[in-house]
């Protein structure tokens, strides 16, 4: 009896637990596998738009519109929906071949037969118009809604950069690309990609067997929505870029001005340079094409990828080590022969003997092989290469041989050469100050970016420091500047030691024998340095680097001109001119510019 009542005890659990068990599988039938067999089985019906959000704005650092968003179109495919078509008369409405066609829809197979893909990209709104029309017609294809960046303005190219389909590498990087996606390529679209784009959104909608959208599914529970990228608010002024630019047409070089007191770069020209908008839509693979087949080279962002000997410019950073060191004092004076010098000759024949600061402004070679030879040998280190490590060190320290490593993207580091260097050539203890005199004015193994050039003028406005060269201000709120950019850096030079370089660059302007007094500038305080850069390629290239006013200084540039002579005949102009238009928004000087505009210098 009792047994009895104990076996319809565990059959009565058994079944309560049965009952259970089917309610549960029922409700996560109902709740997961229900949901996942619809989506499944409906999929020859619904389709997944995706929602793309608008790229972030970009603007200069007075609120003008550069980059925008306008609206676009891309044609989508689904092969496994894609039925039998008259391909010609389809071929003709997208203005593409049948080879075109086939190659395409290949293409679309392999990402995925079920899986929309890009099969036309960025078709603009009239041509959208057209096709809507026609669509229904061929299923398996619809159009989904995209955007286009847009320059109002047609400068700043290579700064602003350029966007381009994602490929199989960036899609193995971040799985938020799927094949038809754009992603920045170059420049600031590159280096803020991930704040730019923002996010996806998707809408899952009904479709006819026309391929008719019939409205969104189950009221949009499972859409989501997109999210637009953040803006950058960049330190470059428009107006500035703009007539640097105009100033370096028909001509092969660049120009870096930044403000030293934040190092906000306002002005980053290279040249040749393009219109923005020529890499945009589909017209770009074929005006790419034609832009990296181009003997000048357009494509080439010269104020960072292009690297220089610095010339006579560098001839105040081996005075500024000579101080540091104590080899050399204002008043050291050394004599010049002029062309008869060795064994580095003078470019001319000037006042001799002279002091620092004249020998600064004539630029006189001489001088500056004695003071790097004190450095070299000078007796406080054990060794020649001991003296060249200190050497290089203080040179390192004022930004050269090293990137910056701010937003600036695809930055070449430099060569500041290495006692290693020496030794392999040389061998260990067989060189010496006259085995590498070239260094002495700028020559030699020494290799600088215009960018480095320009941080150059910066540090000596600044009296031995600066603020990482970058050039965006902000992102997302135009008062929300980047933190990492206001640490100030400081060289190994010490403020003292800059008095008597500044007021040799003002002679350089303002002195009886300056090498540009020709550009002078009334009311505004110039300080620069000409540089004459020997090229085995051909003509001398034209270097000049400046700041202003010499009190309280607002801008400091490089400017550099291939294959133009001498630095006062080119570069310094250039940059006087530049230098009014910033400081006082008008040009007084219409025949410097008028020379500058219509200066040929690019062999036809």
């Amino acid at each position: 009896m009792n047994r009895s009542f104990s076996d319809r005890k565990y059959i009565i659990i058994i079944l309560i637990l049965a009952v259970g068990f089917i309610f549960i599988a029922r409700l996560f039938y109902l709740q997961v596998l229900d949901q996942s067999y619809l989506l499944s089985a409906e999929s020859n019906v619904l389709r997944h738009n995706i929602i793309y959000p608008n790229r972030g704005l970009i603007y200069d650092r007075n609120g003008k519109l550069l980059v925008y968003d306008e609206a676009a179109y891309d044609l989508m495919v689904v092969p496994g929906q894609v039925e039998e078509l008259d391909t010609i008369e389809f071929c003709q409405l997208l203005n593409i071949s049948d080879s075109t066609f086939k190659a395409r829809l290949k293409k679309a197979k392999s990402y995925s037969y079920y899986k929309p893909s890009t099969f036309v990209a960025q078709i603009t709104k009239e041509e959208f118009g057209f096709l809507e029309e026609k669509l229904y017609k061929y299923p398996g294809f619809f159009v989904q809604s995209r955007s286009l960046r847009k320059y109002p303005l047609p400068i700043a190219a290579h700064l602003l950069g350029y966007i381009g389909e994602v490929d199989n590498r960036d899609m193995d990087q971040d799985p938020y690309y799927r094949m038809g996606d754009y992603i920045g390529k170059s420049g600031l679209e590159r280096f803020y990609e991930k704040e730019l784009r923002g996010s996806k959104g998707v809408q899952i909608v009904m479709v006819d067997v026309h391929n008719r959208e019939q409205g969104s599914y189950r009221n949009g529970r499972y859409d989501t929505v997109a999210i637009p990228g953040d803006n950058l608010y960049l330190s470059l002024d428009a107006d500035l870029q703009s007539y640097g630019e105009k100033l370096m047409q028909n001509k092969i070089g660049s120009i870096v001005a930044i403000d030293p007191r934040s190092g906000e770069i306002l002005a980053f020209v290279t040249s040749p340079t393009y219109d923005p908008n020529l890499l945009v839509g589909r017209v770009r693979g074929d005006n790419f094409s034609h832009l990296s087949k181009d003997s000048l080279k357009p494509l080439l962002n010269r104020a960072i990828m292009g690297t220089y000997p610095p010339g006579s410019t560098f001839k105040m950073v081996n005075a500024l080590v000579g101080l540091q060191e104590g080899v050399l004092h204002d008043y050291t004076s050394y004599s010049c022969y002029g062309p008869a010098s060795t064994p580095i000759r003078c470019t001319h024949d000037h006042i001799s003997p002279l002091e620092l600061q004249e020998a600064i402004e004539q630029s006189c070679n001489p001088y500056f092989w004695n003071v790097f030879k004190s450095i070299i040998n000078n007796p406080k280190y054990p060794s020649v290469a001991d003296a060249f490590n200190a050497w290089r060190g203080h040179v390192t320290s004022i930004g050269f041989g090293h990137k910056f490593n701010t937003d600036i993207p695809f930055e070449q580091s430099g060569n500041i050469p290495t006692a290693s260097l020496y030794d392999k050539i040389y061998q260990p203890g067989h060189w010496n100050a006259l085995t590498i005199r070239s260094l002495a004015i700028g020559q030699g193994e020494i290799l600088i970016t215009p960018l480095q050039l320009a941080n150059l003028s910066v540090v000596i406005a600044n009296r031995g420091f600066y603020y990482p060269p970058h050039l965006v201000r902000a992102v997302g709120m135009p008062e929300a500047p980047i933190e990492a950019y206001k640490q100030k850096l400081f060289t190994t030079i010490e403020p003292q030691h800059f008095a008597v370089v500044q007021e040799a660059m003002l002679d350089v302007f303002e002195g009886e024998h300056g090498t540009a007094r020709w550009a002078k500038l009334d009311g505004v305080e110039i300080c620069g340095k000409t540089g004459t850069v020997q090229n085995p390629h051909g003509k001398d290239h034209s270097m000049f680097i400046a700041f202003a006013p010499k009190e309280d200084p607002k801008i400091a540039m490089s400017v550099i001109v291939e294959n133009s002579g001498y630095g006062s005949t080119w570069a310094a102009p250039i940059a006087s001119l530049l230098i009014e238009q910033y400081l006082n928004d008008t040009i007084s000087r219409p025949y410097i510019e008028k020379r500058i505009l219509e200066g040929n210098l690019i062999s036809k």
